[in-house]
């Protein structure tokens, strides 16, 4: 397949070649941009719920619905994409996306009140829960496998970035302005991407007839809303059955989902294909993922929670001293992208999986008289082993399948994304809560129960992150063929 795809590019003339690669690159850098704003909206709302509490007179449990939406809305629509992908071409799927989001944001920044300020992040989520599937699937089909890795650094720039950069500016915006204008100020971007996507990308994946199951896509959201659902509400439910029994159905339903796709997928009819984790590689890369993400966001709960309160740093302070872990890892982006088309993915995902551990390890020593110092400097070092992990997972996992299932792959990556977020915030934040509200019965202070909450919360996510080094050891790096390449290059436009 690769000596034909070479062959068939060789026989085009040369400019016709150069114009379609650089068609090719158009379309990822705007894709890339409109991911970019997306994560960076996803982002800039938890510094936001104080003010918005007070302002749209709510309580801080409903704000919270806010964030929780978002993620409910992304966990619902995600596994649907790998159909998506495969029935519609890329013009409009990135239109309905874009405009999706667009839309969201210009209703946001209208909203009189809660209830329109909810439904307008559920049009975002809407939109930006097919982006970044779409982004992925097209690297896939248009980047030869030699220089993939160099192309999942610039895609880990934009993941790593936006949610670093995001805090800082809702608080900068916050301290002069109305929570209006994060979105008011978001939006003049997202419309100039929409215009200019529209009018500039071009179809760059072949689409082919398929039906919907529909009992699967209700199984789906049942299954992996539940779940979100439950984790997210599993450290602030105020009892069990609020957080429990939609884990619970979520389990069930989630069950029954894989089976439904496992009968669907011998007729290639399953909402999400399930046969990409035959492939080793993806399977590995999967299971470090989750740890990853894990990992990230429940660090990034509680290291701003300690920073606040136990250390007594001030919110926007906070902001400023996670922000140089986030461009570290956008940093060092591009240098892992190269080092992995040199090496593969071993040495970086061993590398990176020990430092993630070590640094956990490192984090479980902190009190209340620790330095903010030290929290800054761990973080950055977390960011760093965090950098060598992302880019080489995203690389080695899509690059391992076979060209048919690249969508399904994507989409699966997305959905763990999600679930695994939402398990690390959950497991952290419901140990932290427990050990500080037994500390505090007991007569510790406040700070004291809350350090200790934090060191416990650390434990957990240490001994978790032990998992990810072996795991390291059996991923490699896959020469697939690029799908794409003949039979873009050679159709008539």
């Amino acid at each position: 397949m690769t000596n034909t795809v070479s062959a068939r590019i060789e026989e085009l003339p040369h400019d016709h070649a150069a114009r379609l690669g650089a068609r090719n690159r158009l379309v990822i850098f705007l894709l890339l941009i409109s991911v970019f704003v997306m994560i960076l909206n996803e982002t800039i709302m938890g510094v936001a719920l104080p003010t918005l509490t007070k302002d749209l007179g709510i309580t801080p449990s409903a704000a919270q619905w806010l964030t929780a939406a978002f993620l409910l809305t992304m966990a619902v629509i995600i596994p649907v994409t790998g159909f998506l992908l495969q029935r519609f071409n890329t013009r409009p799927l990135f239109i309905a996306a874009m405009g999706l989001f667009s839309l969201g944001t210009l209703i946001a920044a209208v909203a009189p009140g809660f209830e329109i300020l909810l439904l307008a992040r559920i049009v975002q989520a809407s939109g930006t829960a097919i982006m970044f599937p779409l982004l992925m699937t097209t690297v896939m089909n248009l980047v030869p496998a030699a220089t993939r890795g160099q192309m999942m650094g610039n895609i880990s720039i934009v993941i790593s970035v936006a949610p670093a950069i995001g805090p800082t500016i809702s608080g900068l915006i916050l301290s002069v302005l109305d929570w209006r204008f994060m979105f008011i100020l978001v939006l003049p971007i997202a419309l100039a991407a929409l215009v200019v996507g529209a009018r500039l990308i071009a179809n760059v994946t072949e689409p082919r007839p398929t039906r919907i199951d529909v009992p699967s896509v209700i199984l789906s959201a049942l299954g992996f809303g539940g779940v979100v659902f439950g984790l997210s509400t599993l450290g602030t439910a105020t009892t069990a059955l609020e957080s429990w029994l939609p884990l619970t159905i979520g389990v069930i339903a989630l069950a029954v989902f894989v089976l439904r796709q496992i009968r669907l997928q011998r007729r290639d009819r399953a909402l999400l294909d399930l046969r990409t984790f035959v492939s080793r590689d993806f399977t590995f890369s999967i299971v470090m993922f989750a740890i990853s993400m894990m990992t990230m966001f429940g660090t990034i709960v509680l290291l701003p929670f300690y920073l606040v309160s136990v250390l007594h740093v001030p919110v926007i302070t906070v902001g400023l001293l996670l922000l140089p872990g986030g461009l570290t890892m956008g940093l060092l982006a591009p240098l892992v992208g190269r080092i992995y088309d040199r090496v593969g993915p071993t040495v970086l995902l061993i590398v990176g999986s020990s430092i993630v551990s070590a640094d956990l390890w490192a984090m479980t020593m902190l009190d209340e008289n620790s330095s903010f110092l030290w929290v800054l400097a761990a973080h950055v070092a977390l960011s760093i082993g965090l950098a060598l992990l992302f880019t080489p997972l995203f690389t080695a996992s899509l690059g391992s399948l076979k060209p048919a299932l690249y969508s399904h792959g994507s989409a699966i990556v997305g959905t763990v994304q999600q679930l695994a977020g939402a398990a690390g915030t959950a497991l952290f934040v419901t140990v932290m809560s427990a050990q500080a509200a037994t500390l505090t019965t007991a007569g510790a202070s406040q700070e004291s129960a809350t350090a200790a909450g934090i060191r416990i919360a650390f434990t957990y996510g240490a001994v978790i992150s032990l998992f990810a080094i072996p795991a390291a050891f059996f991923v490699r790096k896959q020469n697939s063929p690029t799908p794409a390449d003949a039979a873009e290059l050679v159709a008539p436009h």
